[in-house]
């Protein structure tokens, strides 16, 4: 029988490479937010990288080229190898109802190299999520250079909460995706090794 991998290679290392500068950009954001809070609540400094307000900024800006360079190489093997298409297309309005149901009575089936409903719009949603947190950080960090950028967004200060809001929905998505994995850790490994899952040449996948 014929296979091929769950996770081509760009995939797994993009995947790891994001993991990795996601935490540090949470934990050095944190930091950055204490220094002028937005809300009533400060981040534990246990959890902030950095040590002071110029060495959170180092390491956020450090790892945002990481995340960007990272995120601009898997949109384009995206778009070029059909990785989008293939794995987050289509997204049906009866397809998310019977998957978020399916998943509220935790009878939600995980076939192997296939996403579900559910699955697919949240890789939308934490995308959009993405380069929205990416516009207001940029924005935010040169709010003179672009000046009109800032403006589209409301101002300096609503874009500072829109950069929140941003890193709060893809810490959202990242909660819910380890939550995830550990209710199917069967899910974990072939984001290592690749996997593989047998093609069946009579079916085409949506």
């Amino acid at each position: 029988m014929n296979t091929k991998p769950i996770h081509r290679w760009p995939v797994r290392l993009t995947h790891w490479l994001n993991a990795v500068g996601m935490l540090c950009m949470f934990m050095s954001g944190w930091a950055i937010y204490n220094a002028s809070p937005l809300f009533a609540f400060k981040f534990p400094v246990a959890l902030t990288v950095g040590g002071w307000l110029g060495g959170s900024l180092a390491w956020h800006f450090a790892f945002m080229w990481l995340l960007l360079i990272n995120g601009l190489i898997y949109g384009v093997y995206g778009l070029f190898s059909r990785h989008f298409k293939r794995d987050f297309l289509p997204i049906s309005v009866t397809a998310l109802k019977h998957d978020v149901n399916a998943a509220l009575r935790f009878r939600l089936v995980h076939e192997k190299g296939v996403y579900n409903a559910v699955q697919r719009l949240m890789y939308w949603l934490v995308l959009a999520a993405g380069v929205l947190v990416v516009i207001s950080g940029v924005a935010i960090w040169k709010p003179i250079q672009l000046q009109e950028l800032v403006a589209l967004l409301g101002g300096y200060d609503i874009a500072r909460y829109v950069h929140f809001a941003a890193m709060a929905a893809i810490g959202a998505f990242v909660v819910v995706h380890l939550m995830l994995v550990l209710l199917v850790p069967k899910t974990l490994l072939p984001m290592i090794t690749g996997g593989v899952t047998p093609i069946d040449s009579g079916k085409t996948r949506p």
